[in-house]
């Protein structure tokens, strides 16, 4: 009977070990399957952000691309009207310019779609590189920055703006509206623009400034859209 429960004992030992050993295996392949699916979805996502950040940096380039043709139109409408030089003709050509390009205003638009599925469904802690993470944090708390910036020059120009296009009719200038106002004297519109010239330069000196500041604005946050690239791609590569 001893020999007969100590075999039995052994037996129960034995099974007992095997349920371990196959509890752990279980367990290790489920983590293996967990990581290496986790690994995919990392991958899915920085690839996502790599792409939607390439795309920023074209939308941020063409912005500042259309800033300073805004800007160049400003410039040119100061210059003719402080010179005497410059003909009626080239005069109006040169505030249809300003009126065309220098006088619209800067806007933010960048992707974030990715960022913030990552944020709102709480698998930014997917990117197990924290430094990553913390980085992409940090680039994306700027990209609202910049835009709540470009907001607020906005809502500083819009009432200077307005009252200004309103009073001197700038829509006259205008080649498809000035129909509207009937036939329009060249000399007299010059005439007009000569007149306000201080009017003109101090409208034109607000969209001055709050197109350079977005160039500015801009231009830093592509320095700061490259280094996220690099760090990206840094992480695929790895």
């Amino acid at each position: 009977m001893e020999n007969k429960t100590g075999k039995y004992f052994k037996y129960a030992i034995g099974e007992i070990i095997l349920v371990v050993i196959g509890i752990l295996i279980a367990l290790q392949i489920n983590n293996a399957n967990e990581n290496h699916k986790s690994a995919q979805q990392e991958n899915l996502y920085l690839n996502r952000l790599l792409i939607e950040n390439k795309d920023d940096i074209n939308t941020f380039k063409n912005n500042i691309s259309d800033l300073n043709k805004g800007i160049q139109t400003i410039e040119k409408l100061s210059l003719a009207l402080n010179s005497n030089l410059y003909s009626d003709q080239d005069l109006i050509k040169a505030a249809n310019g300003f009126f065309a390009y220098g006088s619209i205003y800067p806007i933010f638009s960048s992707s974030t779609s990715t960022f913030d599925d990552l944020s709102s469904t709480g698998n930014l802690k997917d990117i197990r590189n924290s430094d990553l993470r913390d980085a992409l944090v940090k680039h994306y708390a700027k990209h609202k920055q910049i835009a709540e910036w470009i907001r607020i020059g906005t809502d500083w120009a819009l009432p200077n703006d307005a009252p200004f296009t309103y009073n001197n009719s700038i829509m006259r200038f205008e080649p498809a509206s000035n129909f509207l106002f009937g036939e329009q004297n060249q000399m007299e519109l010059a005439k007009h623009l000569r007149n306000k010239k201080v009017e003109y330069i101090n409208n034109a000196a607000i969209h001055f400034w709050i197109n350079k500041d977005a160039i500015d604005k801009l231009e830093a946050l592509i320095k700061d859209t490259y280094e996220i690239i690099n760090q990206i791609e840094t992480e695929l590569n790895d």
